[in-house]
């Protein structure tokens, strides 16, 4: 049993001696597959809970998996924290996503989520959409999600921003999309009558009845189905609304 003893020995030893891994904590959290880095304003609270539960934008985030195909190119209005334009890049062999953001404030946070990611085919656009080349004021809150192009939506804002407008009509021809994803918070009653859909397979399109009126809803509709759009209800959830060309 000597040998049992000098094991035991060498064992009590080396536990001494050699010093403990630390855990390395992770500089990310990641949710439905894709990361986003840590951040103490923008990833807190509520948000920072639902991206760990998978629950951030899921039900735009399941319809777009299904809708979006390999070699499509996107074309998504308000990429709030880059989290669609990054999941369809990850995820499925797109040619390219563009993803407009109105919010300066979020420009390098979706930057590093796209870095993160190693997404190489998303390309980010810190403007909207409008009649004609310009610029527009934008309305930037504490909760960026209630950031928006309106005063009235939400009156406390915390500054006035000049941002860049592009002409719907341009844009439209320059990116020639596949699929349009739209959550602008309230704009999608101005902004997609005046869109070129003719070319357009799909649209997922985020509705918000509280801003809009049941008025802006049906202009929307209007809209998808003068461009030969149907709703596709097996997709839509709730307020986030799909739309198919001959399904």
């Amino acid at each position: 049993m000597r040998w049992l003893w000098i094991w035991k020995v060498k064992s009590m030893h080396t536990e001494k001696t050699e010093p403990k891994k630390k855990r390395q904590r992770k500089s990310y959290i990641e949710s439905n597959g894709v990361r986003f880095p840590k951040d103490g304003v923008l990833i807190t609270g509520r948000i920072r809970g639902s991206l760990r539960e998978n629950g951030y934008e899921n039900r735009e985030a399941q319809a777009v998996l299904r809708i979006v195909k390999p070699g499509d190119t996107v074309l998504e209005l308000g990429a709030g924290l880059g989290f669609i334009s990054t999941l369809v890049a990850k995820q499925i062999a797109i040619k390219a996503v563009h993803a407009f953001e109105a919010n300066p404030t979020l420009i390098p946070y979706i930057k590093s989520v796209y870095a993160e990611n190693k997404v190489e085919n998303a390309f980010l656009h810190n403007a909207v959409l409008g009649p004609e080349n310009g610029t527009t004021s934008f309305y930037v809150r504490r909760n960026f999600l209630s950031s928006s192009l309106s005063k009235e939506f939400v009156p406390n804002f915390q500054s006035e921003e000049t941002i860049e407008v592009r002409s719907t009509q341009q844009t439209m021809q320059d990116i020639q999309p596949d699929v349009l994803i739209c959550d602008i918070e309230g704009a999608e009653a101005e902004i997609i009558p005046d869109m070129d859909l003719s070319n357009v397979r799909a649209a997922v399109v985020e509705l918000h009845p509280q801003w809009i009126g049941e008025n802006g809803v049906r202009v929307v509709f209007e809209a998808m189905s003068n461009a030969g759009l149907t709703y596709f209800p097996r997709l839509s959830q709730s307020k986030v609304v799909c739309f198919k060309r001959d399904w």
